[in-house]
C-alpha cells in the first residue's frame, strides 16, 4: 500500500481522461494533496491548460501526456514514457470514457465499437500494463471510474450501461487478484456528473435538466475519489438515491425494472 493513506505528498498518480471535466476536477484536487499529477488524453491543447494550473496550485512540476486509449501500441509508449521520465506509478485513475444515449435498435454500431474500446479495452490494456508493475513493487492503488448506469440500465443507455457493467465486472475481479500483491482497486460510480459529458451523449440537450436533483457537482466527486487514494475502499456510489435505487433493482427485479423504466427514464 501507500506509505501513508492520507499523504500523497510526491505520488505519482495518473489520470486518463484528464483535459477536461470530472478527470480535470481530480487532477487538481491531487495538485492540491501535493502528489506528482500526470495528466493524459487526446487533446493535448488542452492539457497544457490542466497541466499548468496543476503547477500552479501545487508549488511543484506535473505532467501531460497525449493518449488515445483506443490504440494499445499508444497506451504501451505513454506508460513506458510516464515509468522514465516521472516515475513508478502510485495510483493510476481510469477515467477516459465516453457515451451516447441512443436506442438500442436504432444504435450506430461502428459507434457501439468505439465506445468499447475507450470505455473498455482501454482502461483493459492501461490497467494491464500498470498493474504489473504495481505487483512488482506489492504497492498501487487502480481506481476505475465506472457509472451508476453499470448497475442499474435505462433507457436509451444500453450501449453505454453495457461498457460499464463491462468495467465493474473486470474490476470485481481485478480486486480479488491483486489484493495478495498489496495493490488495491476501486469502482466509481457516480450518477451524472455536470461536465461535457453530456455534450456528445445528451442530443436533445436537456437530460441535465430533467434530473435536476440528481446531478454531481464535479468538484465534489473528484475531492471523494482523491480522499479514498490508497485506502481499500471496494466502492464509491453517488448520491445516494441512486444507489438505493441500484440495490432494489438487484434485489427486486420487477420494482426494479418499474423504477428504471419510469423514476429515471428522463433521456
Amino acid at each position: 500500500m501507500l506509505a501513508n493513506r492520507k499523504d500523497l505528498t510526491d505520488k505519482v498518480v495518473v489520470i486518463t481522461g484528464g483535459s477536461g471535466g470530472l478527470g480535470e476536477q481530480i487532477a487538481y484536487a491531487c495538485a492540491s494533496q501535493n502528489a506528482k499529477v500526470v495528466v493524459c488524453a487526446r487533446r493535448i491543447n488542452l492539457l497544457g491548460k490542466v497541466k499548468q494550473n496543476c503547477e500552479d496550485i501545487s508549488g511543484k512540476r506535473a505532467y501531460a501526456f497525449q493518449l488515445d486509449v483506443a490504440n494499445p501500441e499508444n497506451i504501451k509508449e505513454v506508460v513506458e514514457r510516464i515509468r522514465d521520465e516521472v516515475g513508478p506509478i502510485d495510483v493510476l485513475v481510469n477515467n477516459a470514457g465516453f457515451g451516447y444515449f441512443e436506442n438500442a435498435i436504432d444504435f450506430d454500431m461502428s459507434l457501439a465499437e468505439k465506445m468499447f474500446r475507450v470505455n473498455v479495452l482501454g482502461m483493459m490494456y492501461m490497467t494491464q500494463l500498470v498493474a504489473i508493475e504495481m505487483t512488482d513493487r506489492m504497492s498501487g492503488h487502480i481506481i476505475n471510474i465506472a457509472s451508476q448506469a453499470g448497475k442499474m440500465a435505462t433507457q436509451k443507455s444500453s450501449v453505454y450501461s453495457a461498457t460499464k457493467f463491462a468495467v465493474l465486472g473486470y474490476s470485481n475481479a481485478l480486486r480479488l487478484e491483486l489484493k495478495p500483491f498489496g495493490v488495491y482497486v476501486t469502482t466509481v460510480n457516480p450518477g451524472p456528473i455536470e461536465t461535457n459529458f453530456f455534450d456528445i451523449a445528451d442530443k436533445s440537450g436537456d437530460y441535465l435538466e430533467k434530473v435536476e436533483h440528481l446531478v454531481l457537482n464535479p468538484t465534489v466527486v473528484a475531492n471523494r475519489v482523491v480522499g479514498l487514494m490508497g485506502v481499500p475502499r471496494r466502492e464509491l456510489n453517488m448520491p445516494g438515491l441512486l444507489e438505493v435505487a441500484s440495490k432494489l433493482y438487484t434485489l427486486f427485479p420487477t420494482v426494479g425494472d418499474y423504477i428504471a423504466a419510469n423514476m429515471f427514464n428522463a433521456k
